[in-house]
């Protein structure tokens, strides 16, 4: 199985393959987003470690059932042969209607068929009113039109 762009990656095909995660996560599909990682892929998101698609799996299943209205915006931060840097803000709000935008930074790595191995991802949630959200599409893929996180001062 491949996932183009495959490795080494240019600055368009850096885009691309961060564009395609964003899809991906803004489904809010955990078995479709897990086809994005290896069998054996290695995680860490804030200070749990995770490993293989299985464990994806239910890892974003937990995360979706709690983070209601999800909306996610990621954008390049930097790139080399087979890595991806980026930054990231999504918008969600808990089971009693609180809001939160969590900001941060992820560091990926991919094998030669296009799938990521390996995910570091440091986190921070930040309170806020509904009434300061930015992330208003229709849930599912952000529109093209819609600004990213460069343009929104974010």
């Amino acid at each position: 199985m491949t996932r183009p762009p495959l490795p080494p990656f240019t600055d368009a095909t850096a885009r691309q393959k961060i564009r395609a995660a964003e899809d991906g996560w803004n489904s809010r599909n955990p078995e479709k987003v897990a086809l994005a990682y290896t069998v054996d892929s290695q995680w860490r998101n804030r200070s749990e470690f995770i490993q293989g698609r299985e464990e994806i799996q239910k890892f974003l299943t937990a995360k979706w059932q709690r983070e209601h209205q999800y909306r996610l915006i990621k954008e390049l931060w930097a790139f080399t042969d087979n890595r991806i840097a980026v930054r990231f803000a999504y918008e969600w709000h808990d089971q009693t209607g609180q809001w939160y935008r969590s900001y941060g930074n992820e560091n990926w790595a991919f094998d030669e068929h296009g799938l990521m191995c390996q995910r570091i991802a440091s986190i921070n949630d930040v309170v806020i009113d509904e009434n300061q959200r930015q992330f208003h599409w229709q849930l599912g893929r952000r529109p093209d039109n819609h600004p990213g996180l460069s343009e929104q001062g974010l």
